[in-house]
């Protein structure tokens, strides 16, 4: 695998792991009876990160305002580092998303994508799926009949 999709791979699973719910990435963990011996390199810490909004999507980026986030750095007794980057003050998520990271650039990747983030992303894609159904159901379709005057 090449650096690009690696990088992609990760990128993927860190949103994932940011985006779950605290409880479910909690029960999951405790369920896959992952333990790994860890130390930290940046112990969970808050803070604030300033979100940009764009106009359409498209136009020029703008402040939209402060978020609430929690950090945090852990390094496996072999070696390998992971990150953790979580909406709101939630410590113990960010621990856990930084050594779930840091496993999935280990030997136990598969093991951990199969314990862990295929549930979580299986969770997410169905919650979506709902959402969608829900705004389809309220959709409003408006046309124009052909008027025969021309």
């Amino acid at each position: 695998m090449n650096d690009t999709a690696r990088e992609n791979d990760r990128k993927t699973w860190m949103s994932l792991l940011a985006k779950a719910p605290s409880d479910r990435l909690a029960a999951l963990w405790s369920e896959a009876g992952y333990a790994p011996e860890h130390s930290f390199l940046r112990a969970p810490e808050q803070g604030a990160v300033m979100v940009q909004g764009r106009t359409g999507a498209t136009g020029a980026p703008f402040n939209l305002g402060e978020m609430t986030v929690t950090r945090c750095a852990a390094k496996l007794a072999d070696g390998t580092v992971g990150h953790g980057y979580v909406q709101g003050r939630d410590k113990a998520k960010a621990v856990t998303a930084a050594l779930i990271d840091a496993l999935m650039q280990t030997d136990q990747a598969s093991e951990v994508q199969a314990a862990i983030l295929t549930p979580l992303a299986c969770e997410a894609q169905c919650a979506a799926e709902v959402k969608a159904a829900k705004a389809a159901a309220t959709k409003v379709e408006f046309f124009t009949l052909v008027r025969g005057e021309d």
